[in-house]
């Protein structure tokens, strides 16, 4: 599958990140000292700031916020170089997650999710006119995991496919995976032409213990599976056969986590925009990564 040229779109969610970056095990029942920041956050936002901070030059965010911060997150976007289309619901606030990051544990994270608006996203929100001039369309995985998300993914795949517009999703959380069945999961993203897991993700997908090895199982039913692995890097599986083995970047310092995914799949789309091989937007898509890692919260800098 080749594409270039043409806009992105990501359809997904925004939430505020509350980052809590404290050091070795947490204190149970007392105080743990902490250092603590609100940002923007949300895996389909992340995804997009990060596609247009790694030269893609139209990307727009579709996506379900509360009116308690959409001026807020309206406004962070635009500043990323992000044209947000985002739906302020009346009724749901804005989803938050709390980001517990262990400095003492290479900046892995915990997240504690109340998704709110996001879980609200829905076939309502979205229209085929959307698609005009796009030419990647990435939804977030959090979309899957929700009634009228999964309605909503259902409307935006079929639209994409009848302008032969190519479809990336990221499955976003093993945990939701797990609640929501692996196999009602791969039924649900029937005509998606990207998969783009994380190691943990592809192999409860796949069902095998190595990564490589469930990039190519799944592979079986993808056209194009890249799976990420942190710092060991990334490889894309086509075919049932992996193609591409692409080693992480050397010498990184992790502060936080958070958002590295995202920023490896922005910048792995926004390269394939560009028109680079696979090989070359995984690359792309690793030195991102390893940016984000060495920032607090899952954005770029602005």
């Amino acid at each position: 599958m080749t594409r270039a040229g043409g806009a992105l779109l990501v359809v997904g969610d925004v939430v505020t990140d509350v980052v809590a970056r404290h050091r070795g095990q947490l204190a149970r029942g007392t105080d743990t000292a902490a250092s603590i920041r609100t940002v923007p956050g949300g895996a389909g936002a992340n995804v997009a700031c990060w596609a247009a901070h790694w030269g893609c030059a139209d990307v727009a965010l579709l996506g379900r916020v509360g009116a308690d911060s959409a001026h807020w997150h309206e406004e962070a976007l635009v500043r990323a170089g992000v044209r947000p289309r985002l739906v302020v619901d009346a009724e749901a606030p804005t989803g938050a997650v709390v980001c517990l990051v262990d400095e003492a544990d290479g900046g892995e994270r915990t997240f504690l999710t109340d998704s709110g608006a996001c879980l609200r996203a829905g076939p309502e929100d979205w229209s085929a006119a959307y698609l005009d001039g796009v030419g990647w369309l990435h939804l977030s995985g959090y979309l899957f995991f929700s009634a009228t998300g999964r309605a909503l993914v259902g409307a935006a795949v079929r639209d994409a496919r009848a302008r032969a517009v190519p479809v990336s999703v990221d499955p976003a959380s093993a945990g939701f995976l797990r609640e929501l069945g692996v196999g009602r999961f791969l039924a649900l993203a029937e005509g998606v032409d990207v998969l783009v897991p994380s190691r943990d993700e592809a192999v409860l997908l796949a069902g095998v213990e190595r990564a490589e090895d469930a990039g190519a199982k799944l592979s079986g039913q993808f056209p194009v599976v890249v799976v990420k692995a942190g710092a060991v890097g990334a490889c894309v599986a086509r075919g049932g056969v992996v193609r591409e083995r692409v080693s992480g970047v050397e010498g990184v310092v992790v502060r936080d986590s958070t958002g590295a995914g995202d920023a490896f799949t922005g910048a792995m789309v926004a390269a394939r925009l560009r028109g680079e091989s696979w090989r070359g937007a995984v690359v792309q898509g690793c030195r991102a990564g390893a940016a984000a890692v060495g920032r607090i919260g899952g954005r770029p800098p602005e």
